[in-house]
């Protein structure tokens, strides 16, 4: 699932290629406005808040999508067609006055709402360490509230922190030297939120550092625990164990952790394979 760095990059990739250009032809194929028209509007700004992404027009209207598992963007060129196959999955198009076209992949949300209204739907979530507002004095405010919340279910809610997904919960787990599924309370929440703000930044805008929590780029030695299970840990080579987070997760979750570098601290464990 896309995280707050993939969607940053996204943005960072968008903005590049289509700020300050006109649709002429395009319409939302999904969502609350389904079936209405795009054309004459202009791009004029891109923006993100943890995973979701907003496209703000020159009529102070903001297109909000999030691609949740499966969604995706990408651009054609002029005169070149999108693939039949992909056609369908189309819920936003829009084509340029120099004849590309925007497409909208899959998206599970599609919503078209006042500029000035963002907030209605985005306000919600907690502080994006991504954003020129993050405050992570108040990340550590919401993660102190409830103290005997797991570390990964803290550090998923949205509400708490915007924009960590499941692998960099893992990693900074395992970062922190703390049991996945011990107390959030257990680890220095001050030294946490720094960490994981860092670490976003670095993956976010750094070149050829997306997503590598190593620091070593190779296949298969970019990530501490995240997808390593039945692998011996790269720091001290016990077998790295995993565990569903929730039964018939829809998203597929799993959470990995080495038993060694991350002891539960009641010297507990819990069912893992």
């Amino acid at each position: 699932m896309p995280e707050g760095d993939s969607v940053y990059r996204l943005r960072e990739r968008l903005d590049a290629a289509t700020r300050g250009a006109r649709v002429v032809d395009g319409e939302l194929r999904s969502g609350n406005a389904a079936g209405l028209s795009l054309a004459t509007r202009t791009i004029v700004a891109y923006d993100t808040h943890g995973k979701h992404l907003l496209t703000r027009f020159d009529d102070l209207s903001s297109l909000h999508t999030h691609l949740r598992m499966q969604g995706s963007w990408t651009i054609t060129r002029a005169g070149r067609a999108l693939p039949s196959a992909e056609r369908g999955k189309a819920r936003v198009r829009l084509r340029l006055a120099d004849g590309r076209e925007v497409w909208g992949l899959d998206l599970p949300v599609v919503e078209l709402v006042p500029t000035t209204r963002e907030r209605d739907i985005l306000g919600h979530l907690g502080p994006d360490p991504l954003r020129d507002d993050w405050d992570p004095a108040e990340a550590i405010r919401r993660l102190s509230a409830r103290t005997d919340r797991p570390f990964v279910a803290a550090l998923l809610d949205q509400t708490c922190i915007a924009g960590l997904g499941n692998l960099w919960v893992n990693e900074l787990a395992f970062l922190r030297g703390i049991h996945p599924f011990a107390p959030i309370g257990s680890t220095d929440l001050d030294a946490l939120v720094a960490l994981a703000a860092r670490c976003l930044r670095i993956s976010a805008t750094v070149p050829g550092m997306y997503q590598v929590t190593t620091g070593d780029r190779r296949k298969g030695s970019s990530h501490w625990v995240a997808g390593r299970a039945g692998r011996p840990c790269l720091r001290c080579g016990t077998r790295v164990r995993v565990r569903d987070e929730v039964a018939n997760d829809p998203e597929q979750r799993r959470t990995w952790w080495c038993p060694r570098c991350q002891p539960m601290p009641s010297g507990g464990d819990v069912a893992a394979r």
